[in-house]
């Protein structure tokens, strides 16, 4: 018989509860988490025996929106639930980040969590539910995790400061994760905002999680199953560490000398085929493989806190060298290649019009996209064959994390009514290519001339600590990110941050370490900067000249109709004949796009026509829609004039027909408006 057990807390305003024993009684742990009107239901099941095979810990994390929770039926043709969406894939590795090291190594059971969203509040975060509630389906699951976390949101503003979880914009957003004894998880958006308000903000979250911690403590006091007894990996290999050890510790040992990145990662390679041949009869490779990456980071480890020298010899602060390149694509809108070190990316910048934005189709509810910034990840940028295919859930987030980088310095949509879309090839990589893909967006988009706040740039920060010491690394590379503790990930401009990501490797990090990783970070973003601007420091004063052109008027609400027409016919001439885009809002804002300027000069003037009378001394190309005796009447727009038979040619005309013909394209001009609002055109006056 099952019985169902609760807990409950005030929190942030709303009330937060737990519930496990009436819904999913199969899985090994399954909680429902209510947060205000938000409900989500977390379980977790794992496998009772390790595969064979088993060279990593195989944790997926699936989160899942239901439309019915926000009272809504899919869009499309299938009307269902398909793929997940970028947002529900950023919501899973949300979760998994701060839950991933926490589980002993010695533990290779095959672990699913599935965190499902059944009723859904716009003021009531599910992705925190989600977090708290995988952590406690964790916690009463028999699963050897080493938690429990928790997780919140901060906002910020001047007048109110700090706001647990926030239900109105503000100038920051962010999430802090962590357990009892410290920081786990950091991801933020904010408004150039300097390090000391950041670092308070992750400490106010950090107090803030603490009843919330207590309240899953609780609930697996009451419903936890006995947790699963594992061995560390290390001890139950112990013998065979010592053994492979022998062999290969001077050939580790050497080849963490060798400074250039392929080399190095050749020689481990041979090291380990050497290891193999040895020793491959007495053990399984899976076996050999995780105790050489054990000695591996041990020895990188040890060599950085005794000698403070890294694998290619920098100082612990000091950046690789930069190199950026602006308009080596000359067909594309804006182009930039960054390279930092053996990280390099490839970054260009395409404006559009309002029809271009994103149409996003979500339970948040529909909405249209702006600012688009897509990230791809090939696998040849490190050196290696791999599938090409639909972005995976590493590229949408690595593309996120540079998109809230820059969107705080974008343009307002009403001094700026482009689209942008980015797109970064990552075509070399050795260390943080999102950060050289925030430093390569900036500078591709104020090449392109997006008139851009400030330029941005975004550094990594890596960590080696130990019981006793630590050291802080700036511009890691990937082995210090692969073998290290933390990969803390900062952007922003001169001013200030407008994006911050930590995930570490261990149970926690301090504030004092949090504090020295942000002053470091700091310093190292100015220099990056510095480079950067040495290229280009500003927007450029004119838009790139392969760019679309644009003009934006505003008509009055009663004039929509007429500029649309029957069935969208008006609209649809002006735009055939002017080869021009034209968006119009429920405002009546009107937005004409272009390559040509001319174009978008001649589809403003027949908007112009069509919504309030045509100045004199305008010129448009129009159509010829009737022929009489006395003159030809043109189309301009959705109005006619009269173009005279004397105004139709400098010489005499004795017959309209014999120079004009219906449908002929003509130019002519405004000379003049009678009391009845006709329109006087002239051919002979252009």
């Amino acid at each position: 018989m099952f019985s169902i057990k609760t807990e409950k807390i005030a929190w942030a305003g709303r009330t937060l509860s737990l519930e496990t024993g009436k819904i999913a009684r199969q899985a090994d742990g399954a909680v429902v988490v209510r947060f205000g009107d938000t409900i989500v239901l977390c379980t977790v099941v794992f496998s009772k025996k390790i595969a064979a095979d088993a060279s990593f810990f195989p944790l997926t994390i699936n989160y899942q929106e239901r439309f019915y929770a926000a009272g809504k039926i899919p869009g499309g043709f299938l009307k269902r639930e398909g793929k997940p969406s970028d947002r529900e894939v950023l919501i899973s590795r949300l979760i998994d980040r701060p839950i991933r090291p926490l589980f002993p190594s010695g533990f290779l059971n095959e672990v699913q969590i599935v965190c499902t969203v059944l009723s859904y509040s716009a003021n009531d975060s599910p992705e925190i539910a989600a977090m708290i509630g995988a952590s406690a389906a964790l916690g009463i699951s028999g699963i050897p995790f080493l938690g429990p976390i928790a997780a919140c949101k901060v906002g910020y503003t001047k007048d109110d400061g700090y706001i647990l979880n926030p239900t109105q914009a503000s100038d920051l957003d962010l999430v802090v994760a962590g357990t009892r004894n410290g920081i786990l998880m950091v991801e933020s958006e904010a408004c150039e905002l300097p390090e000391d308000i950041m670092l308070e903000a992750v400490m106010f979250g950090f107090r803030s999680f603490q009843p919330v911690l207590d309240m899953i403590e609780n609930l697996a006091k009451k419903a936890g199953k006995p947790r699963l007894q594992v061995v560390p990996f290390e001890e139950e290999y112990r013998e065979t560490l010592k053994e492979i050890e022998n062999f290969s510790i001077q050939k580790i040992r050497n080849t963490l000398r060798i400074r250039d990145k392929l080399e190095r990662s050749e020689c481990l390679e041979k090291a380990k085929d050497e290891l193999f041949d040895e020793f491959g009869e007495k053990h399984a490779k899976v076996i050999i493989d995780s105790l050489f990456e054990h000695l591996l980071a041990r020895e990188m480890r040890e060599t950085l806190l005794q000698t403070r020298e890294r694998i290619d010899g920098r100082k612990l602060d000091q950046i690789r060298s930069i190199s950026c390149e602006i308009d080596f694509l000359p067909k594309v809108h804006g182009s930039a290649l960054f390279t930092r070190g053996e990280t390099q990316a490839i970054v260009v910048s395409t404006l559009g019009s309002s029809s271009d934005e994103q149409i996003i189709d979500d339970i948040v509810g529909d909405r249209k996209e702006r600012f688009m910034l897509h990230y791809n990840f090939p696998p040849y940028a490190t050196g290696e064959t791999g599938r090409i295919g639909a972005p995976g859930r590493r590229e949408i987030g690595h593309g996120k994390l540079a998109w809230r980088a820059l969107n705080p310095i974008l343009p307002s949509k009403d001094s700026f009514p482009y689209s942008v879309r980015i797109v970064s090839d990552v075509t070399g990589s050795n260390g943080s290519s999102s950060m050289a893909t925030v430093c390569g967006a900036s500078l591709s988009m104020m090449a392109a001339g997006i008139p851009l706040k400030a330029p941005v740039a975004g550094i990594a920060v890596g960590l080696i600590k130990s019981d006793s010491d630590y050291i802080v690394l700036s511009d890691i590379m990937g082995d210090e990110d692969h073998l290290g503790d933390m990969d803390f990930k900062v952007a922003g401009t001169e001013d200030g941050i407008t994006a911050l990501q930590m995930d570490i490797k261990i149970p926690s990090i301090s504030e004092e370490i949090l504090r020295v990783a942000l002053d470091q970070a700091r310093v190292g973003r100015l220099h990056i900067l510095g480079v950067m601007q040495k290229t280009i420091s500003r927007a450029r004063n004119e838009l790139n000249e392969n760019a679309p052109r644009t003009h934006t008027l505003i008509i009055g609400k009663d004039k929509i109709r007429d500029l649309i027409g029957t069935g969208g016919k008006t609209i649809k001439e002006i735009c055939e004949r002017t080869k021009a885009k034209i968006d119009i809002d429920d405002n009546g804002v009107v937005s004409i796009f272009s390559p040509d300027k001319a174009r978008v000069e001649e589809a403003l003037q027949s908007v112009k026509t069509v919504c309030c009378p045509p100045d004199i001394g305008s010129v448009f190309t129009g159509r010829v829609t009737k022929i009489t005796d006395f003159g030809a009447f043109v189309s301009i727009g959705s109005k006619e004039g009269l173009v005279h038979i004397s105004n139709i040619a400098n010489l005499k005309v004795s017959s309209v027909a014999s120079v004009l013909h219906y449908g002929q394209e003509v130019r002519v001009k405004v000379i003049g408006i009678d009391e009845k609002d006709r329109i006087k055109l002239s051919m002979k006056d252009v």
